[in-house]
């Protein structure tokens, strides 16, 4: 389900921090069901999924059982589409508080064809994703030493491949177990939990009797797999139901329901518990970490600017105030007041391209920060799937006023005349990027018949929100921009740039550039590691406000870093900092990207070229935005600083 999930560089996801109160108030607002002794508790399949193949297949294309009147979707919202949900309904036939053994489903006879597609589907690792009451299903398995062990994220496994022999298994016998609770005034019950224990047994009637698949004497009669009525098996490796050509396959399920004390509003916390995630006080110490270096640098800036900057203002006021031959015997001028005449020195290569990336850095950084915002206090809901996915495209959309806005603002002050195709490359030059991407390989997957292969008409939504919503806004952001007057310099630029000097090799801006997004790398480090376990291997993430200060410590380090060096270029009498400033901060996803490498091997990628180019086409998609947001952050501060000293200082 990872296909657009990277799309927008949102942090992909699809659950968040449920908030809770006293009174057990469920914030996103989903409408809790009472559900009546007997009454029918609809059971839905959603698209299988492997962090192996990162293509969602339909759960349907195996041979599993299918519905009466065949099956049938569940009404989806943009979000839900766009990130490779497929809902349908299933031939399971669950009632409240109504339990059942061994209830036959269906027998399969597995044809050459389905036996190979089942066979390759278990050996690259997909999973079965069920829902109930909109309840994900959590998997129950058996560890090494006997007990019982639950998963409550990536739903279950759909077989198995037996190492010894090479044979492979399905799962075709499930208990599902309900948990229900029965609230204070209410007649019915409610669904608080949902978990599968797959098995495989290779039933068998007894008799010997052959069910054709059609007649209803195959239900009645009793199979010898069946003969207590224990929701266990103790079945021996020789009766596990293989996967072959001509294998009879018959599915049958338990349903189970246990009485629980957990209230309906407190259902998701088991399945973002510490016990079963990674424990809050490992985010604790990323983030400890991170203030520390924030605090660090925060100390070595003030230290070195400061003080540096206080005996350099005060050296060149006194400098000028002297008369001229008062001045040759002084010693001669150096450091940054010498740039004076070019340090607002429009940049000489691409300054339209300049002000579209430092305008679309600050489309998509401010839809991050609203999007992690509301996901932080629980608005953007794990009942609600493709609610996350929705924010973004919406958020993304209303910042485009603000993309325009920056990039106008830039543009004008350094005095470029073509704002209409400024403008009109800031509203499409990195969404069509993205749009272009996401169709080539909406083409691809469409072949490959996957569910991440959006429908036609969805992405004509998507392309009509962006045309008809996201680029007028730009253009009137744009049409602000032009109307303010032009940002003021405190220094007069002069006709003929000044030369720069030969750089020591420490003061090399590509040095600079390469060195300096370490640093901010190294202070989000940990927290991204979660970010792309969600994203890639179908993990819930929901401890958004660790990363709102993630973000927030990613931006404040990018900021103190690049003044810090675009100081020290300045001191180099080196007046090209406008794109320095923006590479310097930059250069962090750079260090992201490179990271992908080698996280890349955690998800065990199968050989198949269209998993090496989901992963890192979406993964330059994400660093690409990451260097906009950061490289806009980067310029914006570096603006200000450079203003600042300089409308101090007294120049002849």
């Amino acid at each position: 389900m990872t296909n657009l999930r990277v799309f927008l560089a949102r942090t992909a996801v699809l659950t968040m921090a449920v908030l809770k109160s006293s009174h057990g108030f469920y914030v996103p607002g989903v409408r809790p069901y009472e559900f009546a002794p007997g009454e029918e508790v609809p059971m839905k399949v959603n698209a299988l999924t492997s962090i192996h193949t990162q293509l969602p297949k339909d759960y349907y294309r195996l041979p599993f059982c299918r519905p009466t009147g065949g099956p049938k979707m569940a009404s989806e919202n943009l979000g839900e589409f766009l990130t490779g949900n497929k809902i349908q309904n299933s031939a399971y036939s669950i009632n409240m508080l109504r339990e059942v053994y061994c209830q036959v489903l269906c027998q399969v006879t597995l044809s050459e064809v389905d036996a190979h597609t089942l066979a390759m589907h278990i050996k690259h690792g997909y999973h079965n994703n069920w829902i109930i009451d909109n309840l994900p299903s959590a998997s129950m398995g058996l560890t090494e030493s006997g007990h019982h062990q639950m998963h409550y994220a990536g739903g279950f496994p759909i077989g198995f491949i037996q190492e010894e022999t090479g044979d492979t298994f399905v799962y075709n016998h499930v208990n599902i177990i309900l948990d229900y609770h029965n609230p204070e005034g209410k007649e019915g019950h409610r669904v608080v939990g949902f978990a599968v224990q797959p098995m495989s047994i290779s039933h068998r009637y007894s008799g010997g009797y052959m069910w054709d698949g059609e007649s209803s004497e195959g239900f009645t009669k009793p199979l010898e797999t069946c003969l207590s009525d224990a929701h266990t098996f103790d079945v021996p490796v020789s009766r596990f139901q293989l996967v072959g050509t001509g294998e009879n396959v018959i599915y049958t399920y338990d349903v189970a329901w246990r009485y629980s004390e957990t209230a309906w509003a407190s259902r998701w916390d088991v399945y973002l518990s510490e016990d079963h995630m990674v424990p809050a006080k490992v985010h604790w110490y990323s983030i400890t970490n991170s203030i520390v270096v924030v605090l660090f640098l925060s100390l070595l800036v003030v230290s070195i600017l400061v003080r540096n900057l206080r005996r350099d203002i005060a050296g060149y006021n006194a400098l000028s105030a002297l008369s001229d031959e008062e001045k040759e015997e002084e010693a001669e001028e150096s450091g940054w007041k010498l740039v004076h005449a070019d340090v607002f020195r429009p940049p000489t290569n691409f300054p339209m391209l300049y002000c579209i990336m430092v305008g679309s850095g600050a489309q998509i950084g401010l839809c991050g920060l609203a999007t992690i915002l509301l996901s932080a206090v629980g608005f953007l809901s794990p009942a609600r799937r493709g609610s996350l996915m929705t924010a973004v495209l919406v958020f993304y959309m209303l910042c485009g006023k603000l993309a325009g806005y920056v990039s106008s603002r830039l543009y004008k002050s350094f005095r470029g005349r073509q704002w209409q195709l400024c403008t009109i490359l800031t509203a499409t030059a990195f969404p069509g990027l993205c749009f272009a991407t996401f169709v080539f390989f909406n083409t691809i997957l469409a072949f490959f018949r996957s569910t991440a292969s959006v429908p036609f008409l969805d992405l004509i939504i998507v392309a009509a929100m962006w045309c008809c919503v996201s680029i007028p806004l730009v253009f009137l952001g744009a049409y602000f921009g032009y109307k303010r007057d032009s940002i003021t310099f405190p220094t007069v630029t002069s006709t003929i740039a000044r030369a720069i000097p030969e750089p020591s090799f420490f003061m090399n801006p590509l040095v600079g550039i390469s060195l300096a997004g370490m640093i901010p790398f190294a202070a989000a480090y940990v927290e991204l590691f979660f970010i792309m376990t969600s994203l890639w291997m179908d993990q819930f993430y929901y401890v958004f406000g660790f990363t709102l200060l993630v973000y927030l410590i990613l931006l404040v380090t990018c900021a103190e870093v690049t003044v810090l060096l675009v100081y020290y270029q300045l001191c180099a009498e080196n007046h090209r900092w406008w794109w320095f400033s923006f590479l310097a901060a930059g250069s962090t996803a750079f260090y992201t990207f490179l990271y992908s490498f080698f996280w890349f091997r955690s998800l065990e990628a199968s050989k198949m070229l269209i998993t090496y180019m989901l992963y890192f086409g979406y993964m330059f998609l994400m660093c690409t935005a990451m260097l906009l947001v950061t490289g806009c952050v980067g310029v914006l501060t570096s603006l200000w600083f450079v203003r600042k000293i300089f409308s101090t200082i007294k120049v002849d």
